[in-house]
C-alpha cells in the first residue's frame, strides 16, 4: 500500500509539472491569437495589427537615433562658428525631438522595450566630436550625421512598404520624412566629406 502511495504521487508530481511547463505556451498562444507559425516568425498581433521583429527593428532604431543625434545637434550648437551647421543642427533638434516622442509613445502602445541610452557605437560617434575642433568638427560632425542617416533610410523604406501595423506605418512615414529633411540639411552645410564616406575612413 505505501508503494502504492508514492508511484501515484510521482505520477501526480509529474503530471502538475508538464501542465505548469504548457500552460504558458498555450496561455501566449490563447492571449494574443497568435498562430504557432507567427510565435515562430517573430510576429505578434496586436489591435494596430501584426507586429514583425523588422517593426520592433525600425522602434528600437528611431529611439536610438534621437538618444546620440539630440546630443550631437547640442554640440554643434555649442561648439561650430559655421551657420549652416547650426541650422541643420536646428532641425535636428525639432525633427528627432518630435520623432522621440511620437516613438516613446508607439513603443508603450506595442509593448515594445526600447534602450535609454546610445550603443557603443554611437557613444564613440560622440567622443569623436567631443574631441575635435573648428573646421575638423564641422567635418566629422557632418559626415557621422550624414552617414547614419544615409544608413537608416532603405530600412525605413522596407517596413513602410511592408508593414501591416498601422501605428508603425505611421512611424515609418514620418521618420522617412524627418531623415530625409536632415540628410538635406546637412549636405548643404558643405562640410560632409563623401570622399571619407566612401572609403570608410568616417
Amino acid at each position: 500500500m505505501p508503494r502504492f502511495n508514492q508511484s501515484a504521487l510521482v505520477i501526480a508530481a509529474l503530471t502538475t509539472t508538464i501542465a505548469a511547463l504548457a500552460f504558458p505556451v498555450w496561455s501566449y498562444t490563447d492571449r494574443s491569437g497568435t498562430g504557432v507559425s507567427n510565435m515562430a516568425a517573430g510576429t505578434v498581433n496586436t489591435q494596430w495589427g501584426p507586429l514583425t521583429a523588422s517593426d520592433r527593428d525600425l522602434i528600437v532604431r528611431v529611439r536610438l537615433a534621437g538618444l546620440w543625434e539630440l546630443p550631437a545637434a547640442e554640440k554643434a550648437m555649442a561648439k561650430s562658428d559655421s551657420a549652416t551647421v547650426k541650422d541643420a543642427a536646428d532641425h535636428l533638434l525639432v525633427g528627432h525631438g518630435d520623432l522621440d516622442e511620437r516613438v516613446r509613445k508607439v513603443a508603450s502602445q506595442l509593448g515594445v522595450e526600447i534602450p535609454n541610452q546610445p550603443n557603443a557605437q554611437q557613444q564613440g560617434f560622440l567622443a569623436q566630436m567631443d574631441a575635435a575642433q573648428g573646421e575638423s568638427f564641422d567635418r566629422i560632425w557632418a559626415s557621422l550625421l550624414r552617414k547614419a542617416h544615409g544608413g537608416i533610410f532603405p530600412a525605413i523604406g522596407a517596413v513602410r512598404n511592408q508593414t501591416q501595423n498601422t501605428l508603425v506605418r505611421q512611424l515609418a512615414t514620418d521618420t522617412n520624412q524627418t531623415v530625409l529633411d536632415h540628410i538635406t540639411m546637412l549636405e548643404k552645410t558643405d562640410a560632409v566629406d563623401f570622399d571619407a564616406l566612401a572609403n570608410g575612413t568616417i
